[in-house]
């Protein structure tokens, strides 16, 4: 099975969880295009870069989710696409993008709300689910940021109805 981003459920509702996301790196891409152009663009250079497109030729397992984010709509032209780096990775031990379009960054953890939901992440799905989540979050009082992350689990053959996809938010900054 392939490897997750890892984290802990911190209180559950009806139909999300609030999650406190571990510190994690990942290999990320800001891309100006519509959200389906700008999946698919930036997941063949990420999967180049795991799969040694880098300066030492390594290989580094492929892990879930394939994040997709932006601080604005869902009908952005401004995305960054992600990929998860295995547990336990440190910016100092990955090697270095060949591409320099690919940047690593490291993530402090976080604490998100997670809307699971099947079939294909359309983008038209996906803003349906992020405005049901911040809908269920209004409902129980959480403030969340304008920052809206598509999360990808399954490869882009699996059957739609198969397929299985997270809509996360991070909770609002306290001042």
């Amino acid at each position: 099975m392939t490897e997750r981003q890892k984290f802990q459920v911190i209180q559950k509702y009806d139909r999300f969880e609030v999650r406190r996301y571990e510190r994690c790196v990942i290999a990320e891409m800001e891309i100006n295009r519509d959200y389906s152009s700008a999946t698919s663009a930036a997941f063949r250079d990420l999967f180049h870069y795991i799969s040694k497109g880098n300066q030492k030729s390594q290989s580094i397992a492929m892990t879930a989710p394939v994040i997709a984010a932006t601080d604005h709509s869902m009908d952005s032209e401004e995305w960054r696409v992600a990929f998860v780096m295995p547990d336990g990775s440190k910016l100092g031990d990955l090697p270095v993008p060949s591409d320099s379009k690919v940047r690593l960054v490291d993530l402090p953890p976080q604490d998100c709300v997670a809307l699971p939901f099947k079939g294909r992440a359309t983008q038209k799905l996906s803003e349906l689910k992020e405005q049901e989540l911040r809908a269920l979050a209004a409902k129980v009082g959480l403030q969340l940021s304008s920052e809206i992350r598509i999360n990808r689990f399954d490869p882009p053959f699996k059957p739609w109805f198969l397929m299985y996809n997270e809509i996360v938010i991070p909770l609002r900054q306290q001042a």
